[in-house]
């Protein structure tokens, strides 16, 4: 079971920008936040996700196949969630649509490029 998901990010306040607006989409919230670190979910006792200065104090980096996969409500939410990353700076990976089976996605890029699904399994 996932506690929570966390993206490494070289602009903090940035991040945080960006995904408080972008989750605003979904009515999710900060629930936890420190000097190096913040996540967003429904409340602690559920899955959040998270951005955060490498603990290291190297630079972030993407990983290469990694990607954090968001569970919407419906296809509406998809594509609202997507639109709102897009006109928060982020890239185009794959617009949305279904993708076969009941699986209808979207995929983006944050600021700093960790790529990002919004999906919702439909008729499931």
């Amino acid at each position: 079971m996932i506690g929570y998901v966390m993206l490494g990010t070289n602009d903090l306040e940035k991040a945080k920008a960006f995904y408080d607006a972008l989750f605003q989409v979904t009515g999710a919230k900060r629930v936890f936040e420190v000097d190096t670190a913040v996540a967003w979910g429904r409340s602690m006792q559920e899955p959040s996700m998270a951005v955060t200065k490498p603990f290291d104090g190297q630079a972030a980096s993407v990983g290469n196949g990694v990607m954090i996969a968001l569970e919407m409500k419906d296809a509406a939410q998809v594509d609202a969630f997507y639109n709102k990353a897009i006109e928060l700076g982020g890239t185009d990976e794959g617009k949305p649509g279904p993708r076969g089976d009941g699986f209808y996605g979207a995929y983006f890029r944050d600021l700093d490029g960790n790529k990002l699904s919004a999906f919702v399994m439909e008729g499931m």
